[in-house]
């Protein structure tokens, strides 16, 4: 009797995260009413309160159940890299590939909710919310720091500043391919493929391992 109720509740709570997934990416992080999430979801709002117990915290958990399986994966894949690489370092490519693929993964994959994914990604660059930056501060700082760390053993010609304008710019290339892929099968009339996530990624990672190899020449400060 006990593991129906669980279920039950599992279930419920599984089709609370779907609706609000689906309202957000349609309508927007703002405009997304917790009345449609339970029209959608049939449930009622004192099931979403006790699972969530607020708005805020459903959509940092809509986020947080994408986000997660993601960053474990990209961890999982950099730390066999450099047991391959038995001391040796790989390349930056390599490295790149880890952060990269995963996430480019998700958002092809229809079947898990790729493309809503892929929307909200967007929604959360255009409309951020402040209770959104505890969970990207607790989910991707670490990861981030671990991958940045991996690059500098491959990179020391870079300066800490150097290296962190880099991996911020390679950041903003992968959000804006995430979110606006779609603009670009329009702008290029078909001319780009942008339904294999694998080309995408090795365009993507050859981009920014670009980027991140290039001659770094020091900044000059502002003439006064």
């Amino acid at each position: 009797m006990r593991q129906r109720i669980l279920a039950r509740s599992a279930d419920t709570q599984t089709r609370i995260l779907d609706a609000a997934e689906q309202l957000l990416a349609d309508f927007g992080i703002e405009a997304a009413s917790m009345r449609q999430v339970t029209t959608l979801a049939k449930a009622n709002l004192a099931a979403v309160n006790y699972h969530f117990g607020s708005k805020e915290e459903l959509i940092v958990q809509v986020y947080a159940r994408r986000l997660r399986p993601v960053n474990a994966e990209r961890l999982r894949l950099l730390d066999e890299l450099e047991q391959r690489q038995g001391g040796q370092p790989p390349t930056a490519t390599d490295i790149l590939t880890c952060y990269v693929a995963p996430v480019i993964r998700l958002v092809h994959d229809q079947a898990n909710g790729g493309e809503r994914f892929m929307r909200l990604l967007g929604r959360a660059l255009y409309e951020p919310g402040s209770y959104l930056t505890p969970l990207f501060k607790e989910e991707l700082e670490p990861v981030l720091a671990r991958f940045t760390q991996a690059l500098r053993r491959v990179l020391p010609e870079l300066s800490d500043e150097e290296l962190f304008w880099r991996v911020h710019f390679a950041g903003g290339a992968m959000a804006y391919t995430l979110a606006q892929t779609h603009r670009l099968e329009l702008v290029s009339k078909g001319a780009c493929d942008v339904s294999d996530p694998d080309a995408i990624t090795k365009r993507l990672v050859e981009f920014i391992a670009a980027g991140m190899r290039g001659e770094h020449k020091p900044v000059a400060p502002p003439q006064v």
